[in-house]
């Protein structure tokens, strides 16, 4: 493994600065104290920063040894965002924000990005600009939308945009990356069935709205086995249903919820329209009616094919061929995927190993994303930010 000696010296107070963020996570477009942190290490550095960007993101500027005269520019990005749940973990760094945890490593992203960026800034040994994007909102709010609201593009011109993501469960040391889909869309429906309620011993009186959506349910999924092609990847979930308040009545209404997951938008198009139609009718049948909504939330991250493989390549001097695994697809969603549309660029993935990093206290649960016991594998953080570094410069000597 060839990393960056610099990168390895300074690794245990970029790992400090990362077990700060994780002590204080913040939720969605409330990044504030994260923020500082980032805002304050960038002005320590020399690095120019433009601030508030869809609300609470970061933008660092690094110019080479030209001052960017050339015009050629790079965009890196990581997440700031905590999520909405309660942490298990007890150790020193654990979160001491109640409901508040950093359980998908956002925290460890951000200080990947701050490693690579304080050795950029003190080397400068390129030309042209990297400009390092610390995003807000991952989780829910279209952070990265928002930013390309706020002009990130076209403030900060870059001819392609590279994001990563540590994945539990990979060894530490690898790297996946491939190119196409890479991780789904996400969507969400709400089904209100309206029937007719009454006496739960007098049936034939009223409309059940309960097996209405039972029969739902079972339909949806003819939608993944019999409309879409067996070839094109599809989930449906119904994850909540909401009906009734006593045992002894039929309700009026039954509420369900839940998520779509697609590659494309051809197959989202489809999905919607089936749901719709099978919702509608099956209600009709039944002498119901239902109120379909369906919302589409991040579309599908697609990597730009000879931006993937120049990552590959990238990891691949760094790490050896056989440590840089192809890139299977997730049913995950990213908003990450919003700049993909807008440039050509990469999502990775870097192995964030099997849990036995974590540190006496760490809750009973496996160290999964999303899950109240995970914990960001500060080992991570010289070999992150020397992938960063090694794709900026190399990118921009081309």
């Amino acid at each position: 493994m060839k990393l960056i000696d610099s990168i390895v010296g300074q690794a245990p107070s970029i790992a400090a600065l990362r077990r700060q963020i994780h002590a204080h996570p913040e939720l969605c477009f409330k990044e504030v104290h994260t923020a500082d942190l980032v805002a304050q290490q960038l002005e320590r550095w020399g690095i120019p920063m433009h601030r508030g960007m869809g609300t609470t993101g970061v933008v660092g500027i690094i110019h080479g040894r030209d001052g960017g005269a050339s015009g050629r520019a790079l965009g890196l990005r990581a997440d700031m965002d905590a999520l909405p749940m309660q942490e298990f973990n007890t150790f020193a760094h654990a979160s001491q924000n109640p409901g508040k945890m950093h359980a998908c490593g956002h925290d460890g992203h951000t200080a990947m990005l701050l490693a690579a960026a304080q050795h950029l800034a003190a080397q400068r040994d390129f030309d042209g600009t990297v400009y390092v994007i610390f995003q807000p909102a991952e989780e829910g709010g279209g952070g990265a939308r928002e930013m390309m609201r706020d002009g990130l593009f076209d403030r900060f011109p870059m001819e392609a945009v590279f994001g990563m993501h540590n994945w539990p469960g990979m060894a530490a040391g690898q790297f996946a990356v491939s190119a196409g889909p890479v991780m789904a869309s996400s969507n969400e429906f709400k089904i209100t069935i309206h029937g007719k309620g009454g006496h739960a011993a007098l049936p034939h009186n009223g409309v059940d709205p309960v097996p209405v959506a039972c029969q739902m349910v079972q339909a949806f999924q003819t939608i993944v086995t019999r409309n879409k092609k067996p070839v094109d990847a599809a989930v449906i979930s119904v994850t909540m249903i909401h009906a009734g308040e006593a045992t002894n009545v039929i309700p009026d209404l039954c509420e369900m919820q839940g998520t779509v997951r697609t590659f494309t938008t051809e197959v989202i198009d489809l999905i919607e329209q089936r749901m719709r139609e099978i919702a509608e009718h099956t209600a009709a049948a039944f002498g119901a009616r239902c109120e379909f909504e369906f919302v589409r939330n991040y579309p599908p991250t697609i990597n730009s094919a000879a931006e993937a493989e120049f990552a590959r390549a990238v990891m691949q001097g760094i790490v050896g061929a056989d440590q840089v695994l192809a890139q299977e697809p997730t049913m995950g969603a990213e908003d990450f995927s919003y700049m993909l549309q807008a440039k050509p660029g990469a999502y990775c993935f870097i192995g964030n190993g099997d849990g036995l990093h974590r540190e006496m206290g760490h809750g009973g649960g496996p160290c999964t994303l999303h899950n109240p016991s995970y914990d960001f594998n500060d080992e991570l953080i010289p070999l992150g930010a020397t992938y960063w570094v090694e794709l900026a410069r190399r990118w921009l000597a081309r």
